[in-house]
């Protein structure tokens, strides 16, 4: 399984990517259990995407910032 993370932000504006190939690692079996878990829907969530001029950002219902979750308030005029 190849699995790919990349973080943005931060202080310096900075990206690191870096991916993984889980194929004869000893911890292989966890690791992909792992990432199913990670990138599984939650059950009942929503889903948002967030566009403000060129910025795109993409956010899944619990794990939302209460900055988010205002803005989605306020721009679908129902809650969040």
């Amino acid at each position: 399984m190849q699995i790919t993370v990349t973080r943005s932000g931060g202080f310096t504006g900075s990206e690191k990517l870096r991916a993984l190939d889980t194929s004869g690692r000893a911890d292989a079996a966890d690791l992909e259990e792992l990432a199913q878990r990670a990138v599984a829907p939650v059950a009942d969530g929503y889903h948002y995407r967030i566009t403000v001029d060129d910025d795109v950002l993409d956010v899944q219902d619990p794990y939302l910032s209460d900055d988010q979750r205002a803005l989605i308030r306020t721009v679908l005029g129902e809650g969040a």
